[in-house]
């Protein structure tokens, strides 16, 4: 679940980036714009960065936890 909302996030930053730099948006490249797949893809990136924001509050609760014992 963690390697598949990395790539989902890598590839949202992807498209960011390519649409910072070039306004081009790859996923409408690819599926048009308002399409069914492009929504799903970008509902699926959404998700990977809420998993993602998980994945970060579950490192900091081990970290902390981990340097507790240490104490």
């Amino acid at each position: 679940m963690n390697i598949v909302a990395l790539i989902l996030m890598i590839v949202g930053a992807l498209n960011w980036l390519l649409v910072g730099i070039f306004n081009f948006n790859l996923v409408t490249a690819i599926f048009g714009a308002g399409s069914v797949m492009s929504v799903i893809l970008y509902i699926l990136v959404g998700l990977g960065g809420i998993w993602g924001i998980v994945m970060l509050f579950q490192r900091n609760v081990r970290h902390t936890s981990f340097m507790n014992d240490d104490a």
